[in-house]
């Protein structure tokens, strides 16, 4: 916190914003960590005038145990992109949420009236009606319930792979279960070892995950693990 604190103060003049993956890194590698780090950068820019973004189109909609990741750490951004759970993955879409004062700013003429127009599928009405009926589902259940019932399930699942030659961690938060390897993935033995198991997965680099959907039954999930298990026990054979 210190570095960064150190770091921020020596740059505050080129600064303009902190862009972060709250309490779960996604492409950077799937780690979790813990959300007083968020805190912190959100401290950080408050104390120089940085707006604070949020990268939640993996973790938004109770995907790590809260609506928001940044609410574990009290956090609420001037920016906040969310996607994927937004439309159930029905179809493709993305919205940028920010506060009054940044939509202001950005739409006002003398600076170029930046959300005064858009690309051609700016608001589609499909994925904009499908999003609502997701976020309908979303709250006439009960989403931090499931994903607490999920990970649970996740990890119980995958704990004992730790032991399992070629596994270097197994990696839990919310409804997020990961399963990192000394080394990168063979994809397409991959694919095959998870199809065999009755699971589609999507590894990527050295990394087995799967973000099941909360309508998975405990079975469903075990199914999940029973093919990042056999991915990693694939792997092993071929070392």
């Amino acid at each position: 916190a210190e570095q960064v604190r150190d770091l921020a103060a020596r740059h505050a003049d080129e600064l303009a914003a902190v862009i972060v993956e709250p309490v779960l890194q996604g492409a950077g590698g799937m780690h979790p960590y813990d959300p007083a780090a968020v805190g912190v950068l959100a401290e950080v820019a408050r104390e120089h005038g940085l707006l604070t973004i949020h990268d939640e189109i993996a973790t938004g909609f109770w995907r790590t145990g809260t609506r928001w990741a940044g609410e574990a750490a009290g956090v609420v951004p001037d920016i906040l992109c969310i996607g994927k759970a937004l439309t159930g993955g029905y179809l493709t879409l993305a919205a940028t949420l920010t506060t009054e004062e940044v939509a202001a700013s950005v739409s006002d003429p003398r600076a170029g009236g930046g959300l005064m127009h858009g690309p051609t599928f700016m608001g589609n009405p499909l994925a904009c009606a499908i999003a609502s009926a997701s976020i309908d589902l979303l709250h006439a259940g009960d989403p931090a319930g499931e994903v607490a019932r999920i990970g649970d399930r996740l990890a119980a699942g995958l704990t004992p792979l730790r032991s399992t030659k070629g596994v270097v961690d197994v990696r839990t938060i919310g409804a997020v279960g990961v399963v990192q390897l000394d080394a990168p993935v063979n994809m397409t033995a991959a694919s095959r070892a998870a199809l065999d198991a009755g699971v589609w997965l999507r590894p990527f680099r050295d990394l087995v995950y799967a973000m099941p959907p909360y309508a998975c039954t405990d079975a469903d999930v075990d199914t999940i693990v029973a093919g990042m298990a056999a991915v990693a026990a694939g792997h092993d054979e071929r070392g």
